[in-house]
């Protein structure tokens, strides 16, 4: 079978009574090879799923801020391992033990500062819920909570990013939207890209596909501000103005957005240095433990990094990354095949981590 007959029929089985809707794109040496656009925005309302939708990206926004801080680093604003504390002083969370340690730059953006979305503190946000408070205040709240480990001594996913997104504001001066805008966004033509959307109409719905009980699919029942079935996170931010800059999981674009953010790790786009993108395929936490669900992958400046496919049971060459978005979203970049996939959703968890996400992926290795 091709590889257009693989993804569509991957595709058409989840829109049975897995996926509300969806935007699958795939780039192979640059070139869009795959593009399908499937589904509602929002099934309740009729409104058909188009590809310039607005996504709620959540995590996805890790990588864009990321891309901006390592263009900074190109133009000499900033060096991996530079201290937190050279551009956020007050920056100063404790260690278990109650020693203050430096955290770098580095270690923000491989997750391995001690910072962890299990140990948020109630009056901070971490992204998709919390208080609307500016980012600066809510990094000084942040930075009163104890770190889950030393620096350096662990892994733990968390609110790095968004400390790395103080960081880059601070240096430039502005709110984090006009830094990512003035390092990534911008020159990468990202137009939809903003912690508000652009246009509130092209805002999909978003929905949740239960924790599988009996029977074993059950239909995406929709996630609202008054009926959040699965988490509490807040669908309604993204339209709230006051809502903190969250570099680690608020903002929102379009899928064409997200894929010319990762072409840029692919070689298409001239954005960074080369040796920038070659830093950014390399495992950056050494051999410190993982999740069991991260079983043969190490982590790097931006996403999980493959390092074992049979341990993974994953199709794709080992060096390749990988990660995602709470509200559903995944995607890969494949240095070795030139391959860049993207998957936007509206259902969570299944477009984030759920069978959807491995359908794709293996529909595309097949």
């Amino acid at each position: 079978m091709s590889l257009q007959s693989n993804l569509d029929a991957a595709i058409n089985a989840a829109l049975v009574d897995r996926i509300v809707g969806c935007v699958v794109l795939v780039n192979q040496n640059g070139k869009e090879i795959y593009a399908r656009t499937a589904g509602f925005a929002d099934r309740e309302a009729g409104r058909k799923l188009e590809r310039n939708a607005i996504w709620r990206l959540a995590s996805v926004t890790k990588p864009v801020v990321a891309t901006a801080a390592l263009r900074m680093m190109d133009e000499g604003l900033l060096q991996l391992d530079d201290p937190v504390t050279k551009y956020l002083p007050y920056f100063t969370p404790p260690s278990p033990d109650g020693e203050v340690r430096p955290i770098t730059l580095r270690q923000l953006f491989a997750h391995s500062s001690g910072l962890s979305y299990d140990a948020v503190p109630d009056d901070v946000s971490p992204g998709m819920r919390g208080p609307f408070i500016s980012l600066e205040e809510n990094l000084r709240r942040l930075a009163k909570a104890p770190l889950v480990f030393a620096p350096g001594t662990g892994w733990a996913y968390g609110t790095s990013i968004d400390v790395l997104g103080g960081v880059i504001a601070a240096i430039n001066g502005s709110t984090l939207e006009a830094a990512v805008n003035k390092y990534a966004a911008g020159p990468l033509g990202m137009v939809d890209w903003r912690f508000t959307p652009t246009d509130a109409s092209r805002v999909t719905a978003n929905y949740f596909n239960g924790e599988l009980p009996t029977p074993a699919i059950v239909p995406p029942a929709r996630i609202t501000a008054d009926n959040d079935q699965t988490t509490t996170w807040d669908v309604d931010r993204i339209f709230r103005a006051d809502a903190t800059q969250s570099g680690g999981g608020g903002s929102c674009g379009t899928a064409d957005d997200v894929m010319k953010m990762l072409e840029v790790y692919n070689g298409n786009s001239g954005h960074l240095k080369p040796e920038t993108v070659a830093e950014t395929f390399k495992n950056q936490i050494g051999d410190l433990p993982r999740r069991e669900s991260d079983t043969g992958k190490r982590f790097s400046l931006l996403g999980a990094l493959l390092d074992d496919p049979a341990a993974a049971n994953n199709p794709a060459p080992a060096g390749t990354l990988d990660w995602g978005g709470a509200w559903g979203h995944n995607w890969v970049i494949d240095p070795t095949n030139k391959l860049t996939i993207l998957v936007c959703t509206n259902v969570a968890p299944e477009g984030v981590n759920g069978p959807f996400r491995d359908d794709i992926l293996r529909a595309v290795y097949n």
